[in-house]
């Protein structure tokens, strides 16, 4: 009997995983497709169908087309605790990534984001000019390196994002509490790359990381505080600034500061809260107990644990590039995040993340849930060194992730 082909032969293009396993540095090699990770991914919470990682670098050592499923990993990490073969799972998506943005084969929209990086300094199209517009009236120096002890780097968001200018105001108001001497760039702050990494684009990322690490160098910056966790990600694990060069995301250096009992937080709040840990500070940079030492310190405030906390947090949804993608509604895991927090009680959900604090605020409206609302821990900390509260309201973004 004679064989009947139904289906084009594939023919297997070596050259495209040679390239992967370069760009990984050799770290894609050791994956043996187990399935542990794509068991594990966030997306099987919201989908009938999870992302199958697994797939993908198959597809990807044989050298064949992923599909749209390479952009929906948002590099949370959940799943690299659990491979038995210790593969920077989120490592080879970008670099499978990488590889898209060769082929030209990409989602409509990353590439104007892009360009608003090139000609703007900042992925949400605005103006440079107006980047230092959150510190007006706040009286915040030029960061000068021998006068500063601190560098306070505000990031993208919390320079263009109305809610997330409240964050980096309140951490400003809680510096100057605390009689700390610090400065900012202003209109000078760069983008850390961390926009243009989570999409893949590694030779423009290596691009900004090189000419920023050559800045801050000739600035003579020391200890830098960032309020998001990605840029601290970057900062931390992927610049190459000279002795002396220490990152560290704003929940951890308010925790130094009430160790060493220079914050003083006097203010009894009343309250219950409950924190969502961001994947880039909980899982990517192993750091769940800053923010925790913070919350603990402030007198009347309880704190309860939803059920997945610390390095088993849920993901907010917005990294991997997810913040300028569409989301379809009950795909988002924010919505599962919100109901978690929920059951717990809880007056707060505080968070520590520009991206959590958009996701789960739009999550929390859909939700319509009255009796809790979303706060980020610099935001609680204000209150109790100042007293005055920040209600943090905010309206949906038109893109929006699940961050």
């Amino acid at each position: 009997m004679a064989m009947v082909e139904t289906e084009e032969p594939i023919l297997l293009d070596d050259e495209v995983w040679e390239r992967i396993v370069r760009i990984t540095g050799g770290a894609a090699s050791p994956c043996f497709q187990c399935g542990v990770c794509t068991a594990v991914c966030p997306w099987g919470l919201v989908k009938n169908e999870t992302v199958s990682i697994r797939k993908l670098i198959r597809s990807g050592q044989l050298g064949v087309e992923w599909g749209d499923d390479l952009w929906l990993c948002t590099t949370c990490g959940a799943c690299v605790p659990t491979c038995p073969r210790g593969v920077d799972i989120p490592g080879v998506m970008l670099a499978l990534r990488e590889v898209a943005w060769r082929d030209r084969d990409i989602p409509e929209g990353f590439p104007s984001m892009l360009w608003s990086e090139y000609w703007n300094g900042n992925p949400w199209e605005r103006p440079p000019s107006e980047r230092a517009g959150w510190a007006r009236g706040l009286d915040v120096p030029q960061y000068n390196s021998a006068e500063h002890e601190v560098l306070l780097y505000a990031g993208c968001s919390a320079s263009y994002d109305r809610r997330i200018q409240k964050v980096a105001r309140a951490l400003v108001s809680i510096l100057k509490a605390a009689d700390v001497k610090f400065g900012i760039l202003g209109d000078d702050e760069p983008c850390c790359g961390d926009p243009v990494r989570s999409v893949g684009h590694t030779a423009y990322t290596r691009m900004i990381v090189d000419e920023n690490s050559r800045r801050f160098e000739e600035l003579g910056v020391g200890t830098i505080v960032t309020v998001s966790p990605h840029c601290y990600d970057m900062f931390k694990n992927h610049y190459h600034v000279g002795n002396g060069f220490r990152p560290l995301h704003y929940s951890q250096y308010l925790a130094e500061l009430v160790e060493s009992e220079r914050l003083s937080l006097p203010n009894e709040l009343s309250m219950t809260t409950t924190f969502h840990d961001p994947c880039y500070l909980a899982r990517r940079n192993d750091e769940t107990e800053a923010p925790r030492k913070v919350l603990s310190a402030i007198p009347g405030m309880k704190t309860v644990e939803m059920t997945h906390s610390g390095e088993e947090t849920i993901c907010c949804g917005g990294g991997g590039g997810r913040m300028w993608l569409e989301t379809a509604p009950g795909e988002r895991f924010s919505d599962i995040r919100v109901k978690e927090g929920m059951e717990t009680g809880a007056d707060v959900m505080v968070t520590a993340c520009p991206h959590c604090i958009s996701c789960l605020e739009d999550s929390l409206a859909v939700a319509g849930a009255e009796n809790m609302r979303i706060l980020d821990l610099a935001e609680v900390v204000a209150l109790t060194t100042n007293g005055r509260e920040t209600k943090g309201k905010r309206k949906s973004r038109k893109k929006r992730s699940a961050s």
